[in-house]
């Protein structure tokens, strides 16, 4: 039986320069997700879990406006922003 790995993108920035990019470990922690192991799609992508409250919010807004709604998106993305940024520069100070 094929698991979700089989079906995952390679990271060509991985492949052709060496180091990772701000969304490696994205697939494979929304992966562990649907394997039900939280824990582990935190630490293999810290910033999950924000996104798919970003997005859900966005989506979710799309059809209902909410009151402080464009509050609420830029500190999401501020967030995310800030956790895919620190995640990146940890990810590149471990590999030197």
């Amino acid at each position: 039986m094929m698991s979700p790995e089989d079906y995952m993108l390679p990271c060509l920035n991985k492949k052709l320069l060496g180091f990772d990019c701000m969304g490696c470990g994205i697939q494979r922690s929304f992966a562990l997700i649907l394997q039900g192991d939280l824990i582990g799609a935190f630490y293999m992508y810290p910033a999950i879990f924000t996104l798919i409250a970003f997005f859900g919010f966005v989506i979710l807004n799309a059809f209902k406006n909410f009151k402080n709604s464009n509050k609420i998106i830029v500190t999401l993305a501020i967030i995310n922003i800030i956790l895919i940024l620190g995640n990146f520069i940890l990810k590149l100070i471990n590999q030197i």
